[in-house]
């Protein structure tokens, strides 16, 4: 399986990986695609998540779904899920919110903290991993599926 490592020297650097990531994503032409966001607090997950949406054509503010689980944007082509899973309690609350339902075609799912809904979450596409390297950041993304291979060889033909 493909992997890619990238070295993000700011907070525009990480949104543009995202708008990057979402264009490869866009490739798939309604696919569903999911991505494990993996690092500490503050390391940039949800600042590539908030390049990914704007990529992926939403115009408004991207906020952190620290305190709702969930942010929702429903786009022109896709539906982008942004989970943040680290307030979550047992995983069993997923059910309870109809976890199943977020992950069809024509969405994207990307989920902070994946490890809080082990068990009841599908495999991830890609994981994506960032680090603080000094002042800046390391990303490191690994598909795990023919669609993640496919994303991130689309993603290294933009970046």
């Amino acid at each position: 399986m493909k992997t890619l490592d990238y070295d993000l020297a700011d907070e525009q650097a990480t949104v543009a990986l995202g708008t990057a990531l979402a264009g490869a994503i866009r490739q798939l032409q309604g696919q569903g695609f999911i991505a494990y966001l993996n690092g500490d607090l503050g390391a940039g997950k949800t600042t590539l998540t908030r390049g990914v949406v704007r990529g992926m054509g939403h115009k408004g503010n991207v906020k952190s779904p620290t305190y709702t689980l969930v942010e929702p944007y429903e786009l022109d082509s896709w539906q982008v899920y942004h989970f943040d899973l680290y307030r979550l309690a047992d995983p069993e609350e997923l059910e309870y919110m109809g976890i199943r339902d977020y992950f069809a075609a024509h969405c994207c799912s990307f989920i902070e903290w994946p490890e809080k809904g082990r068990g009841l979450l599908p495999q991830a596409d890609v994981t994506i991993d960032l680090a603080y390297h000094g002042e800046q950041r390391k990303i490191t993304l690994a598909a795990h599926s023919s669609t993640g291979n496919q994303v991130l060889a689309e993603l290294e033909k933009i970046v």
